[in-house]
């Protein structure tokens, strides 16, 4: 097979004559050789980055008829990867995937019964709820609905290993010293349609652009684990993490309460809920006052997604 083959090419270090023989094979019709490639130019490894070349071997991938590049294609046109963002041929290629792949289906019906204008950005907000002045704490009742919830937790599922967190010193993700849950964070091209829909929500809600967001992380406590006080914002950042977004993906579980000391404030979750925070002072430095903690977990599994959203535009591909 011409996968195996350029595998072996790639492991010795003959990654261009690699890389020639999958263009080859997925030109003549091989669906797993173009999806190889797609994903050798999406990781940058160990081709060099090209989001743009990325998105032709994967829209050859999908003709052909696999079902992961597709979807993944799906991602990627809506959330403005290789090419500018576009909605509507998001959405047309969502309609063509859904009449296959249950996969596909089961996301367009989320996507047709939320109330989104033709650019795929909200219509419609729960009104908010102000919990605190200063700082700045409120939240948005009900703003996922039930499946919608079941969704995220659902894609996050594929993705949770133990907490991390981006060392200040040199921007690498290490093991998180004071969150004992897990996590995993949905990069772009696991963005579908749904994801994408929220995200641009939250901005809405934010007053912010959903290119400020870092990719939305889907996290879960079981008993015992917990997130002890902290703040969001990092140190010496030069985009910072000025509003965080965390939504309650259900309830029913002992414990897990959010609580902000400084200001003697606990929040006990509800499913579907979004508790917004402003992580920094009108001077753009970070707020003590926003430090808080997701107490532990006494019974069941909570199960949040987190929101990071920074003073300006992040690469989802870098955090940068």
């Amino acid at each position: 097979m011409a996968v195996n083959e350029a595998e072996r090419l790639a492991a010795s270090g003959q990654v261009v004559a690699a890389a020639e023989l999958l263009a080859e094979a997925a030109r003549g019709g091989d669906a797993d050789a173009a999806m190889l490639l797609a994903v050798w130019l999406l990781r940058g490894t160990p081709l060099r980055r090209d989001l743009a070349a990325a998105r032709v071997w994967l829209r050859r991938a999908a003709e052909i008829g696999h079902v992961d590049a597709a979807l993944a294609e799906i991602a990627l046109t809506a959330n403005g990867s290789g090419a500018a963002a576009d909605w509507p041929r998001a959405l047309a290629l969502l309609h063509v995937a859904a009449a296959n792949d249950p996969v596909a289906a089961a996301q367009l019906a989320l996507v047709d019964a939320m109330a989104l204008d033709r650019s795929g950005l909200p219509t419609r907000l729960p009104a908010p709820e102000p919990l605190s002045a200063a700082p700045r704490i409120v939240r948005f009742p009900a703003l996922l609905t039930p499946a919608e919830c079941a969704h995220l937790a659902g894609v996050g599922a594929a993705l949770l290993e133990p907490a991390r967190v981006i060392d200040p010193r040199t921007g690498a993700w290490v093991a998180h010293p004071i969150r004992t849950s897990d996590g995993g964070a949905i990069g772009p091209t696991r963005e579908d349609l749904v994801v994408r829909a929220i995200n641009a929500r939250i901005a809405a809600i934010s007053g912010t652009s959903v290119d400020q967001g870092e990719p939305l992380t889907v996290l879960r406590y079981q008993p015992g684990q917990e997130y002890r006080p902290h703040l969001d914002t990092i140190q010496g950042a030069s985009n910072q993490r000025i509003v965080t977004v965390l939504l309650y993906l259900n309830q029913g579980f002992g414990g897990g309460e959010t609580h902000f000391p400084e200001v003697d404030l606990t929040i006990t979750p509800r499913g579907g809920d979004a508790l917004l925070f402003a992580n920094t002072r009108a001077d753009g430095r970070p707020d003590p006052a926003t430090r808080h903690a997701g107490l532990p977990v006494t019974q069941g599994a909570k199960w949040l997604a987190t929101r990071w959203i920074r003073a300006a535009r992040v690469d989802p591909w870098t955090l940068a």
